[in-house]
């Protein structure tokens, strides 16, 4: 069956050489974006119920733009004045050019991973004696505390947003031909929004085995499957997908 429609799960992207907007021309499809799932911060006053106060640590663990936004909206609310002397450990060099939105980058003591959290693992052993806070998701990877742990160092876990998951009733109606997720929050909230949702035709693309897992403790077939060494990107695993399906189109 050929693909002439996409939803894919995820806000639309920002940049205007985003491979989704290649995808569409070269191909011919209308790809379209909504969240399945969004983030909510934690009040000050619950986070402060966690027993968390932001003068105890001496180290931020981030591993997300959304940690980095919600640390210092939390410090913010909470009055606090960031002390220029504060490490920061980011996940990622993505994560940490965003931290470049709060911080003057030159001045601070910033700590760089590669891109898995186990990466920061050396550069946390060297900071042993640090005190470290983990401004997090209320639904943490388990390999971080797990990480964490093995290295016997100090760190605190805090909720500091939680991922929620979107109203979409008024995709009731709607039909596509594939349906692109990211996360297994993103399969739970389909069936949320649409406990009797039928396949039938449509495509499932994902992104992950936690989200594979999800889909297929839903019952679902997933047709098409994200990262494997020939399509190590959705773009690509949808590309590929489309040329096959939609031959001699």
């Amino acid at each position: 069956m050929k693909v002439k429609t996409i939803l894919v799960s995820q806000p639309e992207p920002k940049v205007e050489n985003s491979p989704y907007f290649e995808l569409q021309q070269k191909h011919k499809v209308k790809i379209d974006f909504r969240s399945f799932i969004h983030v909510e911060g934690v009040s000050a006053k619950d986070i402060r119920a966690q027993k968390i106060d932001l003068n105890n640590f001496t180290a931020i663990i981030l591993n997300s733009r959304n940690s980095v936004d919600h640390f210092f909206r939390v410090a913010e609310e909470m009055r606090y004045k960031v002390p220029e002397d504060l490490k920061y450990f980011c996940q990622s060099e993505a994560i940490a050019f965003y931290l470049q939105k709060y911080v003057v980058y030159r001045k601070r003591k910033i700590y760089v991973g590669q891109k898995d959290f186990v990466d920061l693992s050396p550069l946390i052993k060297k900071y042993k004696d640090e005190k470290f806070l983990l401004p997090a998701s209320d639904q943490l990877n388990f390999d971080v505390p797990q990480t964490l742990n093995a290295l016997k160092v100090d760190w605190t876990q805090a909720t500091f947003y939680k991922t929620v998951m979107s109203d979409l009733s008024d995709l009731a109606d709607v039909y596509y031909d594939v349906l692109a997720f990211f996360s297994p929050t993103g399969i739970k909230s389909l069936f949320k929004n649409f406990p009797d949702f039928q396949q039938n035709n449509t495509r499932i693309a994902v992104f992950g085995s936690t989200t594979q897992k999800e889909a297929l403790e839903h019952g679902l077939r997933i047709d098409i499957l994200a990262p494997t060494p020939e399509t190590p990107s959705m773009t690509m695993a949808l590309e590929k997908y489309i040329a096959d399906a939609n031959k001699g189109k």
